[in-house]
């Protein structure tokens, strides 16, 4: 299990006693080993995909205890600890949080400072936050928000009318680059009759290639038979390659089947179709951004 970075702290400082300087990757080399994290954990990202979620805690984790005197770094990416910090060690802590770190006053101005909005946190209560780093905090918000969005969305999907739902793959498929304009796939991509559309659009805008289209606005699961119809459909018409949409989900059988057949069937379920509409922007609309940054240490480095 990968440790939260309050349980970092006390390894990584530890790490520090018998060396005079420590680089960063060292550092997170015996923190690992001390606290069994495992070669896949250490390769587990962050939601955002760019960085590794433990080599992100060890990094608070040392931030947080620089903040409060118990390490310093005498140049990028260095570490050393300071007088403070073999101080804390000497009294042989079981563990160090941001309950110890509080006892420290410039930690606590820094806290102070950076804590938003400052009305609502009292300094009493700097122990007891979360045991996530602020971009952890910033990460688990947004998901929860895209998340409920999805969720919404696919209710929305679900209560418009058939012609809706054409209308709306048509417009994902363009966005996501299939079929050329809005209107060579609006032509391509037609009504079945069947609750659901169906069409062959082009792969790419110069028509290189082209993908057959299924779509059912079904409340009911898709099973096997359906998927096994639509690859008959593909080989009727000599084709390798489909997509197949749908407002419900697909059975375990259906997915199996579509992989191990030979032709290439790609199946998107409602929640898959409610991620893609959110990440293309469609049916939902910008309301702000917001830039995540970090110190440019190269910046500050005198080599």
């Amino acid at each position: 299990m990968i440790p939260d970075y309050q349980t970092a702290m006390l390894p990584t400082l530890r790490a520090l006693v018998s060396r005079d300087v420590c680089r960063a990757p060292e550092i997170r080399d015996e923190v690992a080993q001390v606290l069994n994290v495992t070669e896949d954990e250490r390769s587990e990202l962050v939601p955002s995909g760019q960085k590794t979620l433990f080599a992100d805690r060890v990094s608070w984790a040392l931030t947080y205890m620089k903040k409060a005197g118990l390490l310093e770094t005498p140049k990028r990416a260095h570490y050393r600890i300071t007088p403070r910090g073999r101080e804390l060690l000497a009294s042989n802590p079981s563990r160090i949080d941001l309950s110890v770190l509080a006892r420290y006053p410039d930690f606590v101005e820094w806290k102070e400072r950076s804590d938003v909005p400052k009305t609502t946190k009292a300094v009493s209560h700097v122990g007891t936050e979360p045991a996530q780093t602020p971009e952890e905090s910033l990460d688990a918000a947004y998901t929860s928000l895209r998340r409920t969005i999805e969720a919404d969305l696919l209710d929305h999907v679900k209560s418009m009318p058939p012609a809706f739902f054409e209308k709306l793959v048509v417009q994902l498929l363009v966005a996501m680059g299939y079929g050329g304009s809005l209107k060579d796939a609006g032509q391509a991509v037609g009504k079945s009759g069947d609750g659901g559309i169906d069409g062959i659009i082009k792969e790419d805008r110069l028509g290189f290639d082209v993908i057959h289209v299924q779509a059912k606005r079904w409340q009911n699961t898709i099973g096997r038979p359906e998927i096994q119809s639509f690859a008959g459909s593909l080989d009727g018409v000599k084709a390798k390659k489909g997509i197949f949409i749908t407002t419900s989900s697909f059975s375990p059988e259906a997915r199996a089947y579509a992989d191990k057949i030979e032709k290439r069937i790609v199946l998107i379920d409602g929640a898959r179709l409610a991620q893609l509409m959110f990440d293309f922007n469609v049916g939902v609309t910008h309301v702000a951004a917001y830039e995540v940054k970090r110190i440019d240490a190269d910046y500050f480095s005198d080599e």
